[in-house]
């Protein structure tokens, strides 16, 4: 049995799940810690760590199997991680609304076209720039965060926050012509 084999599609109790539910279960504190204390070393040491935690179950999933409860964790981690974080920020005003409930609004309106979709047998598969997105959102929130210089991080953070948007409207785009371009070739091939 090879590595990759650990684990099969239906596996529920798995490393990479177990990372992945850490991550949700330790997302309040972080978030009650940001509006309380506002940022500090504790706090940014505590955001790096679950963002990071992102790509170490991705790589646990890789190497012993991947799963579809991973399939559908690892993404609601990232999404309950980076919101949460940013709507924390917002209410301490390190960030703007506008930009976290664009983010948020793309985020709910994309998993929703992807449920429907899949209803359908029709995976869309994240995209690099979702990616990329995820990644900028990440570094945006670790900026507003970093404590040792508080002016100069809050502006780099507000412009990546700005940056996400741009890269989660593009994403959007991307993956609605995805799934349009899908059903098309669904409905040729009935």
């Amino acid at each position: 049995m090879t590595d990759a084999s650990l684990y099969g599609p239906s596996a529920i109790a798995t490393p990479a799940n177990f990372v992945t539910v850490l991550r949700l279960l330790i997302s309040p504190l972080l978030f009650s810690l940001v509006v309380q204390d506002q940022p500090s070393w504790m706090v940014f040491v505590l955001w790096v760590a679950l963002a990071t935690t992102d790509g170490i179950d991705g790589y646990i999933a890789r190497r012993q199997g991947t799963t579809r409860s991973g399939a559908f964790l690892d993404p609601l981690a990232d999404k309950v991680l980076v919101l949460g974080a940013m709507s924390s920020l917002a209410v301490i005003g390190r960030f703007a609304w506008v930009p976290v409930l664009i983010i948020a609004a793309r985020e709910i309106a994309i998993s929703l076209y992807r449920v429907y979709w899949g209803r359908r047998g029709l995976a869309i598969p994240a995209r690099r720039s979702a990616k990329a997105k995820t990644l900028v959102q990440s570094i945006a929130v670790g900026a507003a965060l970093f404590p040792a210089l508080p002016d100069t991080s809050l502006w780099v953070a507000n412009v990546l926050l700005w940056a996400s948007v741009a890269l989660a409207v593009v994403s959007a785009a991307q993956y609605f012509l995805d799934g349009s371009r899908a059903a098309t070739s669904m409905q040729a091939d009935a």
